[in-house]
C-alpha cells in the first residue's frame, strides 16, 4: 500500500475521468458519495505537490452513441455531450470546493457567464500557482472524443503522463468482465495499442500523446490506493508507452 507521505514520480500530470464515475450505484446522473470519493483522491495527489489537469466526459448525462437512438445528428449531438462535460466539470469543481481545494473550470465553449473559456495561458497560470484546472466542452468541436481532449491538453500543458481512470484495472486483449481468459497488459506500446485496436483510447488521442511522448497509463479510480500508486510508483494498471 501506498504512503500518502510517498513522494510523487510526476509534477504535472492529466487525469482522464469518465462522466460514469460520478454516477456511483445509480444508472445516471451523480451520487454525492461517488463525487466526494473522487474528489478526496484528487485532493490526496494535489496535497503532494502536484500539479494537476482533468478532463471529465460527459456519458452519465449523454453519450455521442445516443444519438443514432435518439436519430439526432452527429453535430448537435456532440454538442449535447460537450454540455454534458461542463455540466460535470461543475460538479467536479464544486465537489474540490468542499473539501478546500481550489479548482478552475475552463471550456473550450464560449460559455463565459457561467464557465471561464480556456486560454492556454490561464490555464498554465493556474497549475503553477497551485490551483486545479478542470477542462471541459471537449475540443471544442463536434467528431471528437473526450480521450482525444485529454490528449491535446495533456500535450499542451506538457503533462508529463496522461492517466486514464476507468472501472478497469488495465487494458485487456478481450472485456474481462465477459472473457475469464482475458489477457492483461502490464506495458505495451503506442503502436500495438492502435495496431491490436484495444478500444482503451481513440486512435486520435493515442497518435497524439505517441507524437507528444506522453506516456498513458489506465488504472482502477476505484481500486483502493491505485492513483496514488500510479502518481507515486507509476506501477499498477496497464502502460502505453514506446515505439
Amino acid at each position: 500500500m501506498v504512503s500518502k507521505k510517498s513522494k510523487p514520480a510526476y509534477k504535472r500530470i492529466l487525469l482522464k475521468l469518465s462522466g460514469e464515475a460520478l454516477v456511483g450505484d445509480q444508472k445516471f446522473g451523480f451520487e454525492r458519495n461517488a463525487c466526494h470519493k473522487i474528489a478526496s483522491l484528487i485532493k490526496d495527489i494535489h496535497a503532494m505537490g502536484v500539479q494537476i489537469g482533468i478532463v471529465i466526459g460527459g456519458g452519465n448525462i449523454f453519450r455521442g452513441s445516443q444519438a443514432e437512438e435518439f436519430q439526432f445528428l452527429r453535430t448537435p449531438a456532440d454538442h449535447i455531450g460537450m454540455l454534458a462535460t461542463t455540466i460535470n466539470g461543475l460538479i467536479l469543481q464544486q465537489s474540490l470546493a468542499t473539501l478546500g481545494c481550489e479548482a478552475h473550470v475552463m471550456s473550450a465553449l464560449n460559455t463565459d457567464s457561467i464557465v471561464e473559456r480556456y486560454s492556454w495561458q490561464g490555464a498554465m497560470y493556474y497549475l503553477q500557482t497551485g490551483g486545479i484546472v478542470i477542462f471541459v466542452g471537449g475540443t471544442g468541436n463536434p467528431y471528437f472524443t473526450t480521450d482525444t481532449a485529454a490528449a491535446l491538453r495533456a500535450s499542451e500543458i506538457n503533462a508529463e503522463v496522461l492517466l486514464k481512470a476507468t472501472k478497469v484495472d488495465g487494458i485487456y486483449d478481450k472485456d474481462p468482465k465477459r472473457n475469464p481468459h482475458a489477457k492483461k497488459f502490464a506495458k505495451i506500446s503506442y503502436a500495438q495499442a492502435l495496431e491490436k485496436n484495444l478500444n482503451v483510447m481513440d486512435g486520435a488521442a493515442i497518435a497524439l500523446c505517441w507524437a507528444n511522448s506522453i506516456p498513458i497509463h489506465v488504472f482502477d479510480l476505484f481500486e483502493n490506493g491505485a492513483l496514488l500508486k500510479a502518481v507515486c510508483e507509476k506501477k499498477g494498471g496497464s502502460l502505453i508507452e514506446g515505439s
